[in-house]
C-alpha cells in the first residue's frame, strides 16, 4: 500500500488531532493506527483509554475514554472478548476483576503506578490492626491485593460520596495522603490517612499556581484532588480528570490550567479550539509506557495478558462492586 493511500484513508482520524501531531509525525502513526482498528476488528476487542494516554491514542484507537471510574463502570458492560487498557497496570487489574471470563491485555506491564506501589496487603491489615472496627476506603489506585483487604474502594470523582455513603464518624482512607486530607477538608467525618502520593500531582506548588496568576491574568485554574492541599486551596476548582473535562465543557474559560499529567489538556483542547490552555507540563512516566506500537503488539500476540488469583479476586471485586453500587 502507497503512504498516500494510507494517509487518504487515515484523514479523517488525522483531523481530530491536527493541531496537536504535526503533519510529518502523521505517516508513522497512521500505519499503526490503522493496523489497530483492523486487529481490534478481527479479535472482537475493544480499547479503554484514560484520560492521560496520548492524543493518537486517545482520539484515534479507542473505543472508550475516561477517568478511573467510568472506565471502571464501562469495563463491566464491554461488549467484547478482549479488553485492552491504555492505562496503567491498577486499571487493567480492575478490568479484569470486573470481567473476569474475559481476556484483559495491558500493552506494557511496567505501566506502574507510584500510589499503587506505596502500599501493601500487609499494610491494610497492620491498619486494621492498629484501629479496629474502622472501615478501610481504598483509592482503586491500588493492587489487587490491596483491594482484598479492603472495605469498598473510591476513585477521586466519587470519594466524598463513598466515604459519607458508610455512615460512621471514622474511615480509614488509602493509600493517596493528598486525596485523603482533601477529602476531609469536605466532610465532617473523620479520615485516617496513608502517606502515599501520586509522582505527578505532588510536584504541584502553591507557589506555582500563584505564578501563574501573575503570568496570566483572568487565568481559571483547575486541581486535581491528589495535589498537595496547598495547592487545592490556591486553586478555582478542584475534581476528578472527568470534572475538569466537565467543567470545561459548561464554563468555556478563555483561558485554563489543569493541574494533572500533561495529556489532559492535549485531549480535551480537541473539543475546545476557543479556549487557551496554559501547560504547565508534569508528565507521567508510567502513563506514557502505552504506545501505538504496543498496543498494536499486544492485539498481534494476546499479550500482556492480566491474571490474577481466583480467591483474592473474589475478595477484591467485592470491593469494586460495592463503590459501583453507590450512585
Amino acid at each position: 500500500m502507497s503512504a498516500t493511500t494510507l494517509l487518504e484513508r487515515t484523514a479523517p482520524l488525522y483531523d481530530r488531532v491536527k493541531t496537536l501531531i504535526p503533519p510529518i509525525e502523521w505517516p508513522v502513526f497512521a500505519d499503526d493506527i490503522e493496523a489497530i482498528l483492523a486487529l481490534k476488528r478481527q479479535r472482537n476487542a475493544v480499547i479503554l483509554a484514560h484520560n492521560y494516554m496520548s492524543p493518537e491514542i486517545f482520539h484515534c484507537v479507542s473505543d472508550i475514554v475516561g477517568d478511573s471510574l467510568a472506565l471502571a463502570r464501562e469495563a463491566v458492560t464491554a461488549d467484547a472478548d478482549v479488553i485492552v487498557l491504555a492505562g496503567v497496570h491498577f486499571m487493567a487489574e480492575t478490568a479484569k476483576l470486573l470481567n473476569p471470563e474475559k481476556t484483559v491485555l495491558i500493552p506494557d506491564s511496567r505501566a506502574g503506578c507510584s500510589l499503587a506501589e506505596s502500599i501493601t496487603a500487609a499494610d491494610v491489615r497492620l491498619m486494621r490492626q492498629r484501629h479496629p472496627g474502622v472501615p478501610v476506603v481504598t483509592y482503586v489506585n491500588s493492587s489487587a491485593a490491596v483491594k482484598a483487604e479492603s472495605d469498598i474502594c473510591c476513585t477521586s470523582g466519587n470519594a466524598l460520596k463513598i466515604v459519607e455513603s458508610l455512615g460512621v464518624d471514622r474511615v480509614i482512607m488509602l493509600p493517596d495522603e493528598y486525596l485523603a486530607k482533601n477529602i476531609a477538608a469536605q466532610t465532617r467525618v473523620k479520615i485516617i490517612a496513608w502517606a502515599g502520593h501520586c509522582e505527578v500531582h505532588e510536584r504541584f506548588t502553591a507557589a506555582e499556581v500563584r505564578a501563574l496568576r501573575a503570568d496570566y491574568p483572568g487565568v481559571v485554574i483547575l486541581a486535581h484532588p491528589e495535589c498537595p492541599p496547598e495547592v487545592v486551596a490556591e486553586a478555582d476548582y478542584t475534581g476528578s480528570t472527568a470534572d475538569m473535562s466537565n467543567f470545561v465543557d459548561r464554563k468555556k474559560p478563555a483561558r485554563v490550567v489543569l493541574l494533572t499529567e500533561c495529556s489532559m489538556a492535549d485531549n480535551i483542547s480537541v473539543h475546545h479550539p476557543d479556549v487557551s490552555f496554559v501547560r504547565p507540563c508534569n508528565l507521567c512516566p508510567h502513563m506514557k509506557r502505552i504506545t501505538l506500537a504496543n498496543i498494536r503488539r499486544a492485539l498481534e500476540t494476546m499479550q500482556e495478558e492480566v491474571t490474577i488469583d481466583p480467591a483474592l479476586a473474589e475478595r477484591a471485586r467485592l470491593s469494586v462492586e460495592r463503590m459501583l453500587a453507590v450512585r
